[in-house]
């Protein structure tokens, strides 16, 4: 199994993801584009010390950005939705 913390980038915090989060505990984060669900699910449960019952993956395409005549595309990136046991949370604002 390969590091968690090379399997999930970032968590996405957005206002989306904050009504996911408080409605139907579920956490959206970036992960690599090779990984896959089983390997989403474990680096989640070793990191947060959480259950999940759940993960769904969505590849996201990059977007086309234009600089003046010069036209170029952002990298395409994966996202994980993470559903966690009824009860359980992850605060990503512990230390601050």
């Amino acid at each position: 199994m390969k590091n968690s913390a090379q399997i999930i980038r970032r968590p996405i915090i957005t206002e989306r993801a904050s009504m996911l989060q408080e409605e139907q505990d579920k956490y959206l984060f970036e992960v690599r584009r090779n990984a896959n669900k089983i390997e989403i699910k474990q680096a989640v449960e070793s990191m947060f010390d959480v259950d999940v019952t759940k993960v769904n993956t969505i590849r996201m395409r990059g977007k086309i950005k234009r600089l003046g005549r010069f036209q170029g595309r952002r990298p395409d990136w994966k996202k994980a939705v993470v559903t966690l046991a009824k009860g359980q949370s992850i605060d990503f604002f512990e230390g601050i």
